[in-house]
């Protein structure tokens, strides 16, 4: 844990991937408390930038997300995840990821 960078409020970045196909799901943020907790139970929790809370990711909507495996960057300021994700819906748009906008 103390080899992790945080940032100046206190956050992380974490990208939630697929575990068995590398699809990339989500980006999110993580505080000490919430890395603690999906450590602890290997399940993702995250820290909510517009409600400044917690947030066990499928509390409300049942899509859980399962840590197979989290790993930090070169730099250690920056988190990946990968993950079983239960129901198949990542994003709170219900889309399976939330980056489904193309660009090119």
């Amino acid at each position: 844990m103390e080899k992790l960078k945080f940032d100046k409020d206190g956050l992380i970045p974490v990208i939630a991937q697929d575990y068995k196909t590398g699809e990339v799901y989500m980006l999110a943020y993580m505080n000490e408390e919430s890395f603690n907790k999906t450590v602890e139970s290997k399940e993702m929790w995250y820290w909510s930038r517009s409600r400044q809370c917690l947030w066990h990711k499928g509390d409300t909507s049942g899509h859980v997300q399962k840590v197979k495996e989290l790993y930090y960057d070169c730099d250690k300021d920056t988190l990946l995840a990968k993950i079983e994700q239960i129901g198949g819906i990542a994003c709170h748009t219900g889309n399976r990821t939330c980056f489904f906008e193309k660009i090119i």
